[in-house]
């Protein structure tokens, strides 16, 4: 009996790791909400299965359910604890009621309080067997970013920054990476909800925030812009194309002509005071764009601000690219002071020089 047990634990961790692959699948597709995998299961056969749709609805269990005609006597296996609340939805669980599921296995309880620890005693009210925890050491790093933004009320943020090998940066626009790095940073902005930079940037570079790789140019993150005094060059890209990348300009200033210039552009403009006549209040910053559903927030700026990030400890992780190349005229800034902040503010480090040519990438976190 014991070893038929053990195999039938071994079949539903085989079932759960379906399900994890199947979220990560869909891990940055699905806006605020979660990237749930979900699996059906009858006489140990997989019936269907689902991810969270894009944007975040329908969700994974209500799609997988609705593949099969008949539902009645199932095992339904979810990455994360289905909903029990009413949203612009009906919750999870009323389908799982519905459909007459047997069996429900899910490996963590969703951090949402709306739903936090309810699904299994409303569950089993019913008399449906509701099992948690399976594979929950993979599903925690799945939904790291998820547990952190709903524990917080606040975004996860990732810094970023490239420099030469004597770490050294430009102040004008030229490329100091080679392509493949370039391309991961698209792929992190493809990964992001938003990208924070000031307007010191955009005046010295013209950059666009975009993602740029194929297939993936629908999905470029939302910029917003620090300026204080809004002092942003009206020609550049980011205020050009204001109404595709739906622009934020966080300041303080009193230019009413500039003011009503922006705004006919499509620039949604945040006013916030200054504290202490010094820099707009990163913090809060951050949290107004959380209350706006930009929960992944990319940090792609200069030294400054950047630095002024990891002082107030806003960033969870940060990717350092280092190129090969020598930067040494006078345009250039060294960012050596940065780097040891990056290095003292983080536990964890991880090198990552594959496909990267000679460029090299510190992933701390």
């Amino acid at each position: 009996m014991s070893l038929k047990k053990d195999k039938y634990k071994l079949f539903d961790k085989k079932i759960m790791n379906f399900a994890i692959n199947i979220a990560e699948n869909n891990k940055f597709l699905t806006g605020t909400n979660p990237s749930v995998g979900c699996v059906i299961v009858k006489n140990k056969s997989i019936l269907s299965f689902a991810a969270t749709n894009n944007g975040g609805r329908p969700h994974a269990e209500n799609i997988a359910l609705s593949k099969n005609k008949n539902n009645k006597g199932t095992t339904l296996y979810s990455t994360l604890e289905p909903c029990s609340h009413h949203g612009k939805t009906p919750p999870c669980t009323h389908e799982i009621l519905k459909n007459k599921v047997k069996k429900v296995y899910y490996s963590i309880e969703d951090k949402d309080l709306r739903s936090h620890k309810k699904t299994k005693k409303l569950l089993e009210s019913k008399y449906i067997i509701t099992k948690s925890g399976l594979q929950k050491q993979k599903v925690h790093e799945l939904y790291k970013e998820y547990n952190f933004i709903r524990s917080n009320k606040g975004p996860y943020i990732i810094g970023k920054i490239a420099c030469s090998s004597n770490l050294n940066i430009l102040r004008n626009n030229s490329l100091i990476t080679n392509e493949h790095s370039r391309r991961v940073s698209h792929l992190l902005r493809f990964q992001n909800h938003a990208i924070l930079t000031s307007y010191k940037t955009i005046n010295t570079d013209n950059s666009k925030l975009n993602c740029r790789l194929n297939g993936l140019e629908n999905f470029s993150p939302r910029v917003v812009v620090i300026d204080k005094n809004l002092q942003i060059k009206i020609s550049s890209f980011v205020v050009q194309n204001s109404k595709k990348n739906k622009l934020i300009i966080f300041h303080c200033s009193k230019k009413i002509q500039k003011i009503k210039l922006l705004k006919r552009k499509g620039v949604k403009l945040i006013y916030q005071e200054v504290e202490n006549n010094s820099y707009l209040n990163l913090r809060k910053i951050t949290l107004k764009l959380y209350t706006l559903g930009l929960h992944r927030l990319l940090v792609e700026t200069g030294k400054s601000l950047m630095i002024n990030f990891l002082n107030e400890n806003l960033l969870n992780e940060f990717y350092f690219f280092k190129s090969d190349k020598i930067i040494s005229n006078r345009l250039k800034i060294n960012v050596s002071s940065l780097v040891k902040m990056v290095k003292k503010n983080y536990k964890n480090k991880k090198k990552i020089n594959t496909y990267l040519g000679n460029d090299t990438l510190t992933h701390y976190y």
